[in-house]
């Protein structure tokens, strides 16, 4: 081997350990480091050395090079253990690829110039077609399929089949139809190597198919699961509604009938009948109790809502200073969304603290606009991924032409709803 074809491969290699690492910490949304790139470059070049040296089939070097980015993608990037090996699989698959489409245009046109300076000036140009090639590639990969720990990955282990067989067939490629230039091709080489180059092209458009149906899969399994959530949560606020609706006629039944209570209890006094009148008063304070709400904001529904969710979290300290806008121009239902939402996920993250337990809410009106502010203690970790709960807040505010706006600071997570009760 010459010194330009070590330093052509030399440069090869590195490039490809590079491009690797950043594939994968694209795909997966891990921070890279610098030691990530020169751990897997010289991981590399120690295989490529050893694979020269002892001889060995360049499948075997192959595979060895597969199982380094798994352990930098597994140990060094933190990813699950199916992810890892998928993204490993699918880095070697497109450089492999990228590189057997390149020898299909290399056999076809550099015969002539075997044994020839021109020969070495036209590698050159090749290698650098061999990476924008590897990079547009990857960049497609990432297109039809990104994902992270907390993005949905179903059966991904699946994908991995579909994908192994593409690279199994581009190896088998490589090894059985090209080897070294001859300086003259015949009608029939050409042919062959035109085919080759269309499947291969074929293979990389069916990869990228398949990756796409399994994203559109997920998506599907993910707007399913979000389908099911809203479904059960327009039940528990339709029973929301019903309920308040329920509570107002009595109140409204109690309230017609509180003259006739009064008469039968002043005959009782003036008859001096205090032990009788006694009893009915009591019966007519638990009667007012059983109507009345442990919070007060002018909107049963919401009163109801808060008396159920706040009420089953008895651990938790709660402060209520919120009085709604009579009338409040928001529907009923969005409020149920909104509140169920917000008091869910800030009884979650109470009960996962292990200090202090408390929930504030509060809200003030500015013209058109109200802002309600939320805010429970939390733990020290970082924030969940926003996902079905935050979505459905946020549709809510977009509705009424409103915004969210979330943060967290010193142990407690702070949520402000701004609505537009004039924009309905």
């Amino acid at each position: 081997m010459d010194y330009f074809s070590l330093i052509m491969d030399g440069v090869s290699i590195i490039g490809q350990g590079v491009m690797h690492i950043f594939f994968v910490s694209r795909l997966t949304g891990k921070k890279r480091r610098l030691w990530h790139f020169a751990v897997y470059c010289l991981a590399l070049c120690a295989i490529q050395w050893l694979s020269l040296s002892l001889n060995v089939n360049g499948i075997l070097s192959i595979g060895a090079g597969i199982l380094g980015l798994y352990a930098v993608s597994r140990f060094a990037l933190g990813n699950q253990r199916p992810i890892s090996w998928l993204a490993a699989v699918l880095a070697f698959y497109v450089s492999q690829l990228s590189f057997g489409i390149l020898n299909s245009v290399e056999a076809a046109f550099f015969p002539p110039f075997v044994g020839t300076p021109l020969l070495y000036l036209l590698l050159i140009p090749a290698q650098i077609l061999f990476f924008v090639l590897c990079i547009g590639c990857y960049r497609a990969v990432r297109r039809f399929l990104d994902w992270t720990d907390d993005s949905p990955a179903p059966n991904i282990v699946l994908l991995l089949f579909p994908i192994l067989f593409f690279f199994a067939s581009e190896l088998y490629i490589l090894q059985s139809a090209y080897g070294l230039y001859y300086p003259s091709i015949s009608f029939e080489d050409l042919r062959n190597h035109s085919i080759l180059l269309f499947l291969q092209i074929m293979g990389l458009a069916a990869m990228l198919c398949t990756l796409y149906a399994y994203r559109q899969l997920c998506q599907g399994f993910q707007a399913k699961a979000e389908l099911q959530s809203l479904t059960q949560a327009s039940q528990a606020q339709k029973v929301y509604i019903a309920e308040a609706r329920a509570r107002y006629e009595q109140t409204k039944s109690f309230r017609h009938d509180i003259k006739n209570h009064l008469s039968v209890l002043d005959g009782l006094l003036k008859n001096e009948k205090l032990e009788e009148g006694r009893e009915y008063l009591e019966k007519l304070e638990a009667a007012s109790e059983a109507l009345s709400f442990p919070y007060q904001t002018g909107n049963p529904v919401v009163d109801i809502l808060l008396g159920e969710k706040l009420g089953l979290a008895k651990e938790i300290e709660t402060e209520v200073s919120l009085v709604l806008p009579n009338p409040c121009g928001i529907d009923d239902f969005d409020l149920c969304v909104l509140f169920a939402n917000v008091l869910d996920n800030a009884i979650t993250a109470c009960r996962a603290n292990d200090g202090a337990k408390a929930i504030r809410i509060s809200g003030k009106r500015q013209g058109d606009f109200y802002m309600l502010t939320f805010e429970n203690t939390c733990a020290d970790e970082p924030l969940p991924p926003a996902g079905t709960v935050f979505s459905n807040i946020r549709a809510v505010a977009e509705k009424y032409h409103g915004a969210v706006l979330t943060e967290k600071a010193g142990g407690m997570f702070s949520l402000n709803v701004l609505l537009n009760a004039a924009a309905v």
